[in-house]
């Protein structure tokens, strides 16, 4: 049975989550678990995922990032307004709610190629002397931080778009912006142009208000319409409900006063509401958000405090995409055919890059995603689009292809001079830092290829590409390496745990070379510029395979894995990071060598791919 809301003074006592098992819940029936020793958890891999960096921190060449230098950027949202994406995020110098903050904003009009970030809501300065509740440090020469759980609001009635921020108070470190005791939520207008509106209040938390900050109220604008965009979205619990952690603990337009963060929502077809929270809580609601059932932790679900996402997607089918682990990799989605059931797991994002700078707070993997809230914009490709931090370093993208899959049916037979951009490659997987892109681009013969170009020194780019798993098959590529003197690119056969048992590789002193145990082969020499026509016979039962170059067959070797079975090519221009495990130390200190300077340019160009049994 579910239970009804409880009274204000009753869910101040509230502390423990109740569970319930009753058959109209959400709940995670699959049997599928991670490994948390791999940043790809072995979960299989979703097909037509694309992983895009939109920023990469740069202390040391801060010209090259944001223009401020700063490490901590986290907790990005995101909207589709005006044939535009928008994301706006938290940044701070080096680490979790260490003053002074701001929230940047980046623009595209693909979701591949994003704007230089703009600062959105600058840095608060506060008054001096100010005491919290409870406290008895006093502020002196401080500035607030950015904490905010939303991020857009598009008004139905008027059209516009608002982005929307909060500023928040923290005295001394490891204090917390989100306890009701800041100074109070920020809005202004995003208009068509890219332009922005003025800054204004839109809610002051107590002993706040139009004498002590620097900021009117926005009841103070001239512009009608901004006044009533900004009404709209107060009159909406499905909006307000997102601002719980910061407002006050008894704000009235908060209808649900719980103390559960980073609210989203989606509709069944019965028209209740579904409310997901951090930790896999949920509720229901069938008022629009006015009153809801007694939230519980999802039977099934294993998560941690790193966010959670749902959403119906475009097939009619329903998604959850979190992090299926204690830690913050991998991030993985769940479908669902009725919003309630959700039976698989499977990977969309795997890759974790080192930590280049470390600071408060600062946990390991891909995380805090958002997609884009019900009412702010759908992207006209049908497909789902979420943002998320890496590292709360860098600022990222996701396109999931929908339907929502991680089985190939179908052999590879692709001539990749066919596409003219990258967004075409909705069954092939996608990870694209900006110092290691993944593009279309003419190869140096003149076709258009699948290019991967690395001058990152502590990442790379990747593409995979699922097809039907096989024991005993044959997959033939076409590459042109642009140099022979710099530069990796491994070709690898993994199973659907991203297990990998056949590895050949363009070395960076000129050498083709395949994997073998500890070792490595040479096959051949290879020239830049030059196309190479590579064939695989793989015979797993065996556990052998036969490299031909060229047509000619080079040399058969063991697998340097026990890989009984394949189901996808992975391409990569570097090697995999080893050092994410759950037993690396949450606090360390340290900046890796020269993070913030690209390395000499490498590139590869991939004409064709083929599977066949």
């Amino acid at each position: 049975m579910k239970k009804t809301i409880l009274t204000a003074a009753a869910a101040v006592l509230f502390t423990l989550p109740v569970s319930l098992q009753a058959q109209d819940s959400v709940r995670y029936t699959g049997n599928m678990r991670v490994n948390i020793d791999y940043p790809h958890g072995q979960l299989p891999s979703v097909m037509g995922v694309h992983n895009i960096q939109t920023m990469r921190a740069n202390k040391e060449q801060p010209e090259l990032a944001d223009g401020f230098g700063w490490a901590y950027n986290h907790a990005a949202m995101i909207a589709y307004w005006n044939d535009t994406f928008y994301i706006n995020y938290l940044s701070d110098p080096d680490g979790e709610h260490y003053p002074p903050g701001q929230t940047l904003l980046q623009t595209s009009k693909d979701g591949y190629r994003w704007s230089r970030p703009k600062v959105l809501f600058p840095i608060y300065k506060l008054p001096d002397g100010i005491k919290q509740e409870g406290r008895e440090e006093v502020t002196k020469d401080m500035h607030a931080v950015m904490h905010q759980r939303m991020g857009f609001y598009v008004s139905p009635k008027t059209g516009k778009l608002l982005t929307l921020g909060y500023y928040g108070i923290c005295v001394v470190p490891k204090d917390n912006p989100n306890d009701g005791q800041g100074v109070g939520r920020v809005v202004r207008e995003i208009y068509p142009d890219g332009t922005f509106g003025p800054i204004y209040f839109i809610r002051y938390n107590h002993g706040w208000n139009e004498q002590n900050t620097s900021y009117p109220f926005y009841k103070q604008s001239k512009d009608a319409e901004f006044v009533a965009a900004c009404d709209e979205l107060m009159a909406d619990p499905m909006m307000t409900m997102q601002w719980v952690e910061e407002s006050d603990r008894n704000d009235e337009v908060i209808p649900f006063k719980r103390p559960f963060k980073a609210f989203c929502y989606y509709v069944l077809p019965d028209g209740r509401d579904v409310a997901l929270w951090k930790g896999g809580m949920t509720a229901f609601s069938s008022d629009s958000g006015r009153t809801w059932t007694e939230p519980y932790k999802i039977p099934g679900i294993i998560t941690g405090t790193a966010k959670s996402w749902g959403q119906r997607t475009s097939d009619g089918k329903y998604a959850m995409v979190y992090i299926p682990s204690v830690f913050r990799w991998p991030m993985a989605v769940s479908v669902s055919d009725d919003g309630l059931n959700y039976k698989t797991l499977a990977c969309v994002h795997g890759d974790v890059s080192p930590m280049r700078y470390t600071g408060n707070e600062k946990s390991y993997g891909p995380q805090y995603l958002r997609g884009i809230m019900p009412g702010n914009g759908t992207v006209p490709d049908n497909n789902m689009w979420l943002t998320y931090s890496v590292n709360k370093e860098d600022i990222w993208v996701m396109r999931v292809t929908v339907p929502i899959l991680d089985k190939a049916t179908e052999e590879v037979n692709e001539n990749l001079s066919k596409y003219t951009k990258v967004s075409e490659l909705d069954r092939w997987n996608i990870y694209s830092p900006l110092w290691a892109p993944v593009a279309i681009e003419k190869a140096p013969n003149g076709q258009n290829a699948l290019a991967l170009s690395d001058r990152d020194p502590y990442d790379y780019a990747k593409v995979e590409r699922l097809f039907p798993e096989a024991s005993r098959f044959t997959v033939e590529y076409s590459i042109i390496p642009a140099q022979n003197n710099t530069g990796l690119l491994n070709v690898e056969l993994q199973d659907d745990k991203s297990s990998a048992a056949v590895r050949v590789c363009f070395d960076p002193d000129g050498m083709i070379r395949v994997k073998r145990g500890a070792k490595y082969g040479n096959v051949m020499p290879y020239k830049a510029g030059e196309k190479y026509d590579i064939k695989l016979d793989v015979d797993a039962k065996n556990y052998r395979y036969t490299v031909y170059v060229n047509g000619e067959k080079k040399t058969t070797q063991g697998f340097y894995a026990p890989v009984p079975s394949f189901t996808k090519i992975v391409f990569r221009t570097g090697e995999t990071n080893k050092n994410l495990h759950p037993d690396r130390s949450a606090y360390e200190n340290f900046v890796l060598e020269k993070a913030g300077y690209p390395v000499d340019k490498a590139s590869y160009y991939l004409l064709s791919l083929k599977t066949s049994k």
